[in-house]
């Protein structure tokens, strides 16, 4: 059987033999094709291999075996739909991380609405009777008392459990507490929380608290002996410290433990006073300074 087509003045002729086709062209070039080979060639592929299937294809078929009826028979459609799958997952992430952010937002700004903000308090006030005098206006959550190292006089803030005991607590202005009438305003800020296994497990770490003050500002080249020394000297003995510091921030922070809560109290004025290089500040500790569980050695 021959075939012989005319185009631009060249004869083409082809003609099969023994399953052999060879092509002739007017310039003498000839390539040929067994397409026995061929076929053999393409029987040997394995049609399980991995560049057959879209990347979300999944078969239950047992390794080597040529089943072409699980191949799926429209990849594209495969494909697409993995790709519409991908697209809802990231959109439903996108738009959670977005609620999450709102949620947060609004938990904050309802915070800063129950929360107002005490200053000109005495030295001697402390958050239980801070908390105790604003009681009468509604549930009080939370009481942070801070130093300033500016004043001897110190400020805090007092969350509510609602914005009614907030509003009633502004009434309160000019209340005398200890030496001095103290200053209530709305707050521009929330009280950040604690962590909850941080907080006080028993009465003994309560009072733990009482005896204990948060002070921050601290010079990285100032040592743990020189932070006992320093309130030691200012305030009185000293039972347990905790000096804690990383490679983010510029300064450490402690946690101070006294023998006596008086030392704790005397231990707020030194806010503003200079240790090493900046001035500290220091506040009333809401957690203990906990022993630190020793592990036993590896043998």
């Amino acid at each position: 059987m021959a075939v012989v087509a005319d185009k631009s003045g060249e004869a083409v002729a082809a003609a099969a033999n023994n399953n052999n086709l060879v092509v002739e062209t007017a310039k003498s070039e000839s390539k040929e094709f067994n397409v026995q080979k061929l076929v053999d060639m393409f029987t040997k592929l394995n049609p399980l291999a991995k560049e057959f299937f879209p990347s979300s294809y999944h078969h239950n078929q047992t390794k080597g075996s040529n089943d072409f009826n699980q191949v799926p028979f429209n990849k594209q459609s495969v494909g697409n739909e993995n790709y519409s799958n991908r697209r809802r997952r990231n959109n439903y992430n996108q738009g959670r991380r977005r609620l999450n952010g709102r949620s947060f937002r609004a938990q904050r700004e309802d915070s800063i609405r129950r929360t107002v903000y005490v200053s000109d308090i005495d030295q001697t006030i402390t958050e239980e009777r801070l908390a105790g005098l604003f009681s009468n206006c509604g549930q009080v959550v939370d009481c942070r008392v801070c130093g300033d190292p500016h004043s001897v006089l110190r400020f805090a803030f007092v969350e509510f459990a609602d914005e009614e005991g907030a509003r009633a607590a502004l009434n309160l202005g000019g209340t005398m507490l200890g030496f001095y009438p103290v200053r209530v305003l709305p707050s521009k800020t929330a009280i950040l929380p604690v962590n909850p296994t941080f907080l006080p497990r028993s009465e003994d770490e309560r009072e733990m608290c009482t005896r204990t003050v948060y002070c921050t500002n601290i010079d990285k080249k100032v040592s743990q002996a020189e932070v006992k020394n320093f309130f030691e000297s200012a305030c009185g003995e000293v039972t347990r410290l905790r000096l804690l510091g990383d490679h983010v921030h510029s300064t450490r922070i402690a946690f101070v433990e006294f023998a006596m809560a008086e030392s704790a109290i005397v231990a707020l004025n030194c806010s503003g006073m200079v240790l090493g290089t900046q001035p500290i500040r220091v506040s009333p500790s809401k957690t203990p300074v906990r022993p630190r569980v020793t592990r036993p050695a590896l043998h």
